[in-house]
């Protein structure tokens, strides 16, 4: 007997990697990434900007509003969440950021969300310092805030690189089932291991491009080599490697950061930013995937994107664990 399709709603849905991913129904890089058992019925946003771009990519239409204003009684009932809460607050780039503030509690939006839909399932995905800020006690209080409202819960640190990303990502993902439902979640295994992982050379069709726009100045190279020893500076990356992580600041991205560029010729020491599709293919986008018009918005749109790639496998994962509960 076939699996009935699942009806998904998704907070928090930036541009849409995380509901590509959850759908299905794509190809990178020359595989196909089937379509799943998941229907997006609901899916919202603050960012106007990253809701037009969502727009353009899918059938069914994101709305562009506040969470906290939303009345979750008044939308359709649904099977399973997504939510990528934002993760700013969190971040091990920035230790020192308040992780009580405004933002950091948004996932108190989720819990709302839990509490008055009750969904079957849930995906929650964030960055690393979830786990490792104030000695875990973050993790901890909200994955307890999540079983409080009817959830057995579990969250693991998963890489990106490992499912086919060109990317050296890693993002920690909240698993959610609901307790009246027994049956236990199963992270996907690695696909692939270190050795095998996709190159950058995959989704780097040239070093050497025609728009001398993302090149950096002969000043800001001579500035990255006269910046202080203890700073993280030239980070041009090995092609033969997968890419360090893309953030949502790339349309700002400098030599003297920690944002990974592209060493184009070592004896006139050219090098480049990542245009925005290139961006885009190291977040495992497909190119038939339309980005925004505006650059500046697309590279915010595209770091902060959950990799679609990585999303498949985990989807597929609660595919499989909802097909043996039939």
């Amino acid at each position: 007997m076939p699996t009935s399709r699942l009806k998904v709603a998704s907070l928090f849905c930036g541009c849409g990697g995380s509901d590509l991913g959850m759908m299905g129904g794509f190809t990178f890089l020359n595989q196909e990434y089937s379509r799943l058992i998941f229907d997006i019925v609901y899916a919202i946003d603050f960012d106007k900007y990253a809701v037009e771009t969502y727009n353009q990519n899918f059938e069914h239409k994101a709305v562009c509003a506040d969470i906290v204003g939303v009345d979750f009684s008044s939308i359709p009932d649904v099977d399973v969440m997504i939510g990528g809460f934002p993760c700013q607050s969190f971040s091990t780039v920035n230790p020192t950021k308040d992780t009580n503030d405004d933002r950091a509690n948004l996932y108190k939006q989720i819990v709302r969300f839990l509490e008055t839909k009750k969904p079957k399932y849930f995906i929650c995905e964030n960055v690393k310092g979830l786990m490792t800020l104030k000695q875990g006690t973050i993790i901890s209080k909200i994955v307890k805030e999540f079983s409080d409202v009817g959830y057995n819960v579990c969250y693991k640190l998963m890489k990106a690189v490992e499912f086919g990303v060109p990317q050296k990502r890693e993002r920690v993902i909240i698993v959610g089932i609901r307790k009246d439902i027994e049956v236990d979640f199963l992270y996907p295994n690695s696909i692939l291991t270190e050795g095998n992982f996709v190159p950058l050379n995959r989704v780097i069709d040239s070093l050497e491009i025609p728009e001398q726009k993302y090149y950096f100045s002969e000043r800001a190279v001579q500035g990255m080599k006269n910046a202080k020893n203890n700073m993280k500076r030239g980070l041009w990356q090995d092609l033969d490697a997968p890419c360090l992580t893309i953030t949502s600041h790339l349309a700002k991205t400098s030599m003297n950061s920690r944002d990974p560029i592209l060493l184009v010729n070592p004896k006139t020491e050219l090098y480049r930013r990542f245009t925005p599709r290139e961006a885009a293919r190291i977040q495992s986008f497909p190119d038939d995937f339309i980005l925004n018009k505006s650059e500046p918005k697309s590279y915010k749109q595209i770091g902060n994107a959950v990799p679609p790639v990585f999303m498949w496998h985990i989807a597929k994962a609660l595919q499989d664990i909802i097909k043996k509960t039939k």
